[in-house]
């Protein structure tokens, strides 16, 4: 794995070892970033699921002004409603990367909506066939996005909506 764009290009990564980690492909990064292109340059980027904090880190070497980078192999949710329990932060950018196929997104995704800057984007990668909630609190499915067995599934404030 390397940084593939920004300040850190080139840079090696170094995954977890075991097979608990499951890192993000190249590809799979390279779409995420097309995505939110425009958004990074500044932005506070959460990293959940973090794994060996790729995609965070890759926000960084793009501009991104702030990352916060979060995993837990045991108890994943409880490790992150502590964790956004004990911030103030306004998130612009959410990247979800779960293990798939265990409707972790389903119990995170609403203790995230409540994190998000007015103009926020969260994306979730899953498996392609992995169904996810429509919406969640005021964020709904902008869009999904395909790519081999992954998807990118983004989220967005639903029209009219304003910050709580």
């Amino acid at each position: 794995m390397r940084v593939t764009t920004g300040l850190a290009r080139g840079r090696t990564l170094v995954a977890p070892q075991g097979m608990d980690t499951r890192p993000s492909s190249d590809m799979t990064k390279q779409a995420v970033f097309n995505i939110i292109q425009n958004y990074v340059e500044g932005c506070t980027f959460l990293d959940l699921f973090a794994g060996s904090g790729q995609m965070g880190i890759e926000a960084l070497s793009r501009g991104a002004k702030h990352a916060v980078f979060v995993d837990a192999a045991s108890k994943a949710v409880e490790a992150v409603r502590a964790n956004l329990k004990s911030t103030t932060t306004r998130f612009d950018i959410v990247f979800l990367d779960p293990p798939y196929q265990q409707k972790i997104i389903d119990a995170v995704l609403p203790m995230v909506v409540g994190q998000m800057a007015p103009q926020g984007i969260i994306l979730c990668e899953t498996e392609r066939n992995e169904q996810l909630p429509e919406s969640a609190g005021d964020y709904e499915i902008a869009k999904t996005y395909f790519y081999g067995k992954a998807k990118i599934t983004a989220y967005r404030r639903k029209e009219g909506q304003e910050e709580e």
